[in-house]
Order: C-alpha cells, then structure tokens, then sequence
C-alpha cells in the first residue's frame, strides 16, 4: 500500500525547485497544491509532474479562491466571495465557479480549494474577511453552493472549508492557532450550517487549524479524532474525503506528529507539509492502519476518477474574454450615506492608505479622468476628497483593519474637506468608525470594481448592492 499518496506537497513557483518537486512526483506522492506561476508556467509543471509519477493518476490542486488572477499574474482577478455575497445573486456565483474551474482545467488544474464557509462575523479576523460570502448562514450556504454547481460543470473538484468554521476567530492560523470561542450549541445552529447543507456537494471537507474549546478541548479540529471522525463523519454522516489544512501554517507546531494524528482522526490527505521528505519518511516508518490506509486510497481514487469526467478546454477558449466581472461589480457595490458627486472639470483629491500589496488605483483614477475630472493627490485641503482603502486578507500578516496612524491621518484629511467619501476597495470594517459623509464598498480592487466606483461618483449608476455583513 502506498502510504507516499497521503501526502499531497505544495509548490511555490520562483521558490520550489523544479527537480525536488519531481523526486516526489516518481516517489508516489498523491498530488500537488501550486502557488503562483504564470500560465505557461503551471501548464509545463502539471504535464511533467504527472509524466513522472508512478501512479495512473495523481491530484493537483490549487487555491484559486477568486479566480486564478489572485496567484497568476496573467489570468484575471475575479470578484471576490463577499462581493458575490452583496449582489446576492446566485447566477453570478455560479459563474464564477464555473469560469474559474475551466481556467483551471485548461492548464491541468483538477482541484479548487475552494469555497470558503467560513461566515464574515468577525471584524478582527485577518485571514476570512473578503474571503467569505458574508455572516448569514443561508446567503452563505446559498451562494456556495452555486459556486459548487459552478465548479462541477466547470470539470474541477471542490473543497469546503475550513471546517467547523473559521469566521469567528481573530488570528491568522498560518502564524499561530485560532481559537474559536464560540458556544457549541452557536457552532451547530451558526457555524455548521453552510457545511451542513453542503455536503452533499462536497467533493472534499478541508478541516481547519483551530482550536473549538466548545467541541475539543485538547486538540485542534484538524487533528481531533472528536471533530473529524465524531462530528463530520459519524454526527453528520459524511464519508466523503477530508484533507487538512496546509500542514506548513505555523497552527500546529510539529507538523510530523500533527500529520500522523489527522491521519488516525480521520483525515485522508496530509496537505503541503513544510518538509514533505521528512514527512514521507516519518509516515513510513508507522504502523499505520491497513483499513485507514486502504480507505484513503479509495477515496482518492474516486476523487481522480470524478476529476476526468469532464475534458478540459483549450486555454484560448477558457481565458476568453468576459464582461462577468463588469455585470458582478455593478450588482455588488453598495453605497452607505450618500455619494460623493463630481463633474467634468472638477478636482477630487484622493488619499489612498493600507495598500500593503501596492495594488495599482490606476483604472479608478483613468476612469475620472477619461471623463474630465482632474485627479490630485491630497495636498493638506480639498473641497471634494476620496479616501480611498485597500487593506485585504494576506496570509502571515496578522493585520486587517487600519493602523492607528492611518487612522488619524484619514480623520485629519476628512476634517479638512468640505465633501468626502470613502472608497473600500476590500476590508468592508476598515471605514467602519470614520465620520464621514458617504462609504462605497466594492469588496474587490480588482480593475472592474474600481471603474464602477469611478462610475458612482460621476453619476452614472446608483449602487444596488446590500451589506453582506452585519453592521
């Protein structure tokens, strides 16, 4: 039995070397999860990491959570969930499920990890946030699941995570354990329902590094045998395949106990492990199992069998031009307080903060300016100011919501305006306690969403779209 296809390693493209991620496709590995990449570049490694492994077939997945323009720079940048979540249109995420899947597909990706069912409750989170589709539970349920529908008729394989809910925490679990401290009767009727109600489309059930005192005590959910084997599998009835979460996060400390101990819980794929080598090593020295063993290979053979029923498209015709994010951004924005109106002609001076990703503000800018507004810098006084926020999710960062000096740099700026707006481009809490006259969510930087927003301030459209958080 090959106990070397439990461990599916990751590859970051610029860091991994090629010939160690090859070593591991001939030694039997089950999969691969990449991480960045061009097109190009993740089309050759898919065709020869599974022209080198062993096996009739192996896994390769990847967490293209917004589409693959989040980790390529050379695909498009989807909306994200919580925009979805603010249009509330179950057509859009479907769309988007089925897009992001035949992008995928076309360069030899089998596996989106995704959808997040993680709920947007918490405004310290920084590592759910836009991620989400928001904090109810049924919006949630019903706009994942047509990202699920999507996904299939797409030709990729869907992971739900990160189980039992990662929404109502405060710490990035890739720098340290989560604890989520919510009731477990508010875990089963809050938390549990999207996955509740999804799993029956779930092709796999990702289990989150995190503490839920409430349902275990000692162990993390993705090395309890409570959780996974009592809760998801016995409570819940699902005998479907169960993956951990990366395994290289710094949730979980020694990550070769942790993998043996999601192994014996339940769980039947040890994900991206800092040291696959070791690991590998460390797994066969084991007595693990037999009939746990033989079940994990079961289960992945038929997750390899579902991930060829639908043939891939060339990649001309999967990365063929669309308007999805131009009609998913005019449903999405949504305006609190009213909105900051220019004319042609007219000076609006911008103050941009948070933006730790030096994310480009150009097609916001060029879309005023295009129409004759001048566009300044803000100077110290405006008569028209948009201040506008970029600060979104990154793993490691531990930070979602604005710096204190950020802070009073904005509340200086707003006093000195006459008219004011600001503008999030993601983190829809950032704008949460400014006083300001009007706040314009787009939940997404991405090129499209900043165009509408350009949009609402010079009149061309009232934003239709509703909070999907609570406020």
């Amino acid at each position: 039995m090959n106990i070397n296809r439990l461990v599916h390693p990751g590859f970051w493209f610029g860091k991994t070397d090629k010939e160690y991620a090859l070593k591991l496709a001939r030694m039997g590995v089950g999969g691969f999860c990449l991480y960045g990449g061009t097109r190009a570049e993740v089309s050759e490694l898919t065709k020869a990491l599974r022209a080198a492994s062993p096996l009739k077939r192996i896994l390769i997945s990847a967490d293209y959570e917004d589409g693959l323009g989040r980790w390529l720079p050379d695909a498009e940048l989807f909306p994200s969930n919580l925009a979805l979540g603010a249009a509330d249109d179950e057509k859009l995420s479907y769309e988007k499920g089925f897009l992001t899947a035949r992008q995928a597909k076309s360069l030899g990706i089998d596996w989106i990890f995704a959808p997040v069912l993680d709920l947007a409750d918490n405004p310290d989170n920084p590592i759910v946030n836009t991620r989400s589709f928001g904090s109810d539970p049924e919006k949630v349920t019903r706009l994942a699941g047509a990202f699920m529908d999507g996904l299939a008729k797409g030709g990729t394989l869907n992971a739900i995570k990160h189980f039992p809910g990662h929404g109502n925490t405060a710490t990035d679990s890739h720098l340290a354990l989560p604890v989520l401290l919510s009731t477990k009767q508010h875990i089963l009727e809050h938390e549990l329902i999207p996955f509740r109600q999804l799993l029956n489309k779930a092709d796999c059930v990702m289990v989150g590094h995190l503490l839920a005192p409430a349902l275990d005590e000692q162990y993390p959910a993705s090395v309890s045998p409570t959780i996974i084997g009592g809760l998801l599998q016995q409570e819940m009835g699902f005998n479907g395949c169960i993956c951990t979460d990366a395994l290289c996060m710094k949730a979980l400390r020694n990550e070769q106990k942790a993998a043996l101990a999601a192994f014996l819980a339940g769980a039947h794929i040890l994900l991206v492990p800092e040291d696959p080598l070791a690991l590998l090593a460390f797994l066969n020295a084991q007595d693990l199992p037999p009939d746990q063993l033989t079940r994990a290979i079961q289960i992945q053979n038929i997750l390899c069998a579902r991930a060829d029923e639908v043939a891939a498209s060339s990649q001309a015709a999967a990365f063929g031009p669309t308007d999805f994010s131009d009609r998913t951004a005019r449903k999405a924005l949504t305006l609190l307080g009213s909105a900051l109106s220019v004319n042609p002609g007219e000076t609006l001076h911008y103050l941009s903060v948070g933006n730790d990703e030096q994310l480009q503000e150009n097609a916001f800018l060029d879309a005023l300016q295009e129409k004759g507004v001048i566009v300044k810098p803000f100077n110290g006084q405006a008569d028209k100011l948009a201040v506008l926020c970029w600060r979104r999710y990154q793993a490691y960062k531990a930070k979602i919501g604005l710096l204190p000096a950020e802070k009073e740099l904005i509340l200086e700026a707003l006093k000195k305006s006459k008219e004011n707006i600001i503008i999030s481009f993601a983190n829809p809490w950032m704008a949460a306690s400014l006083p300001c006259q009007g706040k314009l969510f787009t939940f997404s930087p991405a090129a499209p969403f900043q165009k509408a927003a350009a949009a609402v301030l010079l009149g061309s459209f009232i934003p239709q779209g509703k909070m999907p958080i609570a406020s």
